[in-house]
């Protein structure tokens, strides 16, 4: 079962942004303080956060730590949001067939 503080992790907006980033690709400390304008220390905060909560995992190279993104925990959510999807599925299914409708 999913624990759910991990919904309190990505509450915060500079975690989701450096998930965002390692998304894409790992990154070292360095790149994260550039790209998100926040301190060393700050980053590193929401680095063990994110790593405690399972999200994101940590290798050393050289005298760099580098961060990539962990997915099971995200495919947990997705798994618990699946339970809720229709509720907005069937909701976007009728603005769709409304456009459709507006645009004959």
């Amino acid at each position: 079962m999913m624990n759910m503080d991990i919904f309190e992790v990505l509450a915060e907006p500079h975690r989701r942004f450096m998930l965002d980033l390692l998304r894409i690709r790992e990154r070292s400390v360095g790149e994260l303080v550039k790209e998100s304008h926040l301190s060393q220390p700050g980053v590193s905060k929401h680095l063990r956060i994110l790593r405690e909560a399972g999200l994101v995992k940590v290798r050393s190279a050289a005298q760099k730590n580098i961060y990539s993104i962990c997915p099971k925990p995200l495919r947990e959510i997705d798994a618990w949001l699946e339970l809720y999807r229709h509720f907005w599925s069937d909701k976007l299914d009728a603005l769709e067939s409304f456009l459709d409708n507006e645009q004959n």
